[in-house]
């Protein structure tokens, strides 16, 4: 009887800060015993794997990418090399995998088919997030991103300021990087003045920007250029 593999859920760095710098040792000499990896973005993959010094060369390795752009009906292929028992590492293009990450799927099957799934310490953004927010870390919800035509991201923005303020629930969300000061300004213009607002922004990176305020606050200062920068929003209404 074949013996299965583990799939390994491999963090990664969420920017250009060293990789010693923010993923444990432990981890690093687990991901150079893997051969096949399931990746979200796969010259991210590479170029991350090339910097651990991998024992074969990267042409060696085998790869297959699980992004947004996979189909549902193409995920159990993916699981092919676990059941015949060669562990596999999954890989997102940032941070940890199958958080706000096409992983999840991965993940699922794996369980459904009786595969051991092993989560490896690393840096999450949403988690380093809620941790530096100072909101309410008992009670929060990640609700990933919001819609993009103005008066729709407004009323979504209104509907999780009023669950923060029912449930007493921190929310926290994010936008593509170059639509980032367009969110922000949103923020300033439709929320209530008490509301406080959390941003992290290039987080663990030295130009890393971790600030909360009350949405007054933020209105009588210079807003922060966040324009192409990895940031995480976060509202509570106290």
């Amino acid at each position: 009887m074949t013996l299965f593999g583990t799939l390994y859920l491999l963090p990664t760095t969420l920017g250009g800060e060293s990789i010693t710098d923010v993923i444990p040792d432990f981890v690093l000499a687990q991901t150079k015993q893997l051969t096949h990896f399931v990746v979200e973005d796969m010259r991210t993959a590479r170029r991350y794997l090339s910097g651990l010094g991998m024992p074969l060369p990267i042409e060696k390795l085998h790869f297959e990418e699980l992004n947004e752009h996979t189909l549902f009906q193409e995920v159990p292929k993916l699981l092919s090399p676990l059941l015949n028992g060669i562990s596999v590492g999954l890989i997102s293009e940032a941070g940890v995998p199958a958080m706000a990450d096409p992983g999840a799927n991965l993940v699922a099957l794996a369980h459904t088919k009786g595969v051991r799934v092993v989560p490896l310490t690393g840096p999450s953004s949403i988690i380093l997030a809620l941790m530096g927010s100072g909101l309410n870390g008992q009670n929060f919800a990640f609700v990933g991103y919001l819609p993009i035509k103005p008066d729709d991201r407004v009323r979504r923005l209104k509907q999780l300021e009023q669950r923060s303020k029912d449930e007493n629930q921190a929310q926290f969300f994010i936008e593509t990087p170059y639509r980032n000061n367009k969110l922000f300004e949103s923020l300033l213009s439709s929320l209530n003045t008490q509301t406080l607002l959390h941003v992290s922004t290039d987080l663990t990176m030295q130009t890393e920007f971790v600030c909360t305020k009350s949405i007054g606050e933020w209105r009588k200062n210079k807003m922060p250029d966040l324009h192409k920068r990895p940031s995480i929003f976060g509202i509570q209404v106290l």
